[in-house]
């Protein structure tokens, strides 16, 4: 059924925000037009005055998941579960596209070949019931090095929607007298103290292997025309080292100079909504406001937090750091872009009707009243869409 949403304030390409009517049919929007216009005889209407109409959230890394499935330490319930559960946090908050960030490791137990065996089964088997277009981010550690052909497998067969490489090693190693870190570490593993380093310490041998082994991997995600990902850049050489590879994401980059060196590539900058909502970075690193006050950040993403995607955008402009058009592209367009997926992420004719109208009447705690995904209802609250 065709759909008609009628008198919402409606952000539009050209960045500007006005009341519409926006018409929807066969998942698509079709037209974009002033109000007043009426409907057509089997149209649903839905009268979203006073709103926002905003286009779906794209969010490329999201790990958030692993609470839904482990709550507690040590303690896990069924994945599917957790899965449907996610997909309900994720819908509440305007994401219409998700890219679920599966850690593969060397580590034991959470991020372990059989969690990620699991996971991958389960995910296969709930994804026809989940409301948003969910997706899978492989994160690869790269000291994983006898997971290899399993994950070339797994690229070529089709699983991975974009990979991206991971390497805590030396972060590990930093932090084994932290006891915040480490108590995570051991909480996710299962290991004692001392089992825990005794087994890092063996991954670390691996070192003059690890670059042969991301390069393998590259080649086979670049055969297929998957986006590939780096995460924590240290520094510009290390930046300009995965651009080579054809990884054109910069995935929390630790700096500006790396962040600056990402831009001058041509690659895409990405970093997290948690940092950029709360003003600060939890691990002292580049500040996502100060890399959007200097242009130096494409997206955002929820890292680990859901709601941050669509409040983040909000306090930006809230708190003056970029105007909303701005502040909504880093949470649509701008990822949307970065993962070749230029079907979404904005409201014109013959793009997707990935939507989410938003009541914004009270400023400091905006909220989704309807999420729709391909012009169907996938989350409502207040009545809307009801």
């Amino acid at each position: 059924m065709d759909m008609l949403i009628r008198n919402g304030r409606a952000l539009l390409p050209d960045g500007d925000v006005r009341q519409t009517d926006i018409i929807v049919a066969e998942g698509a929007v079709q037209e974009v037009r002033g109000p007043g216009h009426g409907s057509r005889n089997g149209t649903r209407t839905i009268d979203a005055r006073g709103k926002l109409v905003l286009p779906g959230i794209v969010d490329l890394h999201g790990d958030g998941f692993e609470r839904h499935i482990m709550p507690r330490a040590g303690v896990s319930f069924s994945r599917a579960l957790g899965l449907l559960d996610t997909d309900r946090t994720m819908t509440a908050n305007g994401i219409t596209t998700a890219f679920h960030g599966l850690t593969c490791s060397w580590e034991p137990g959470l991020r372990s070949r059989e969690a990620a065996h699991a996971f991958l089964a389960d995910f296969q088997a709930v994804r026809g019931r989940l409301g948003c277009d969910t997706r899978l981010h492989l994160r690869f550690e790269t000291y994983n090095l006898p997971a290899l052909d399993e994950v070339e497998s797994w690229i070529r067969d089709g699983y991975v929607d974009m990979l991206a490489f991971n390497d805590h090693i030396d972060a590990m190693f930093a932090n084994l007298d932290r006891y915040s870190k480490m108590s995570g570490y051991l909480d996710r593993t299962g290991l004692n103290r001392d089992r825990f380093i005794q087994l890092i310490t063996e991954i670390k041998e691996r070192a003059a292997a690890v670059p042969e082994g991301i390069r393998r991997l590259a080649g086979a995600a670049a055969e297929r025309g998957i986006p590939m990902a780096s995460h924590d850049d240290p520094d510009p050489a290390t930046r300009t080292w995965y651009d080579g590879l054809r990884c054109a994401i910069c995935e929390f980059p630790l700096d500006e100079a790396t962040a600056r060196t990402a831009r001058e590539l041509g690659d895409a900058v990405v970093l997290g909504a948690p940092n950029a909502l709360r003003g600060k970075s939890h691990i002292d690193r580049l500040m996502a406001r100060d890399a959007i006050r200097m242009d130096l950040c494409d997206a955002l993403t929820s890292d680990y937090f859901y709601p941050s995607l669509l409040q983040a955008a909000f306090a930006l402009a809230r708190d003056k750091v970029c105007p909303f058009p701005d502040a909504w592209r880093l949470v649509s367009a701008g990822p949307a872009r970065a993962a070749g997926l230029a079907d979404r992420g904005e409201i014109e004719p013959g793009k997707r009707a990935d939507l989410v109208v938003v009541d914004d009447s009270d400023p400091s705690l905006p909220f989704a009243v309807l999420t729709l995904r391909q012009g169907t209802p996938v989350f409502s609250a207040c009545g809307l869409g009801m």
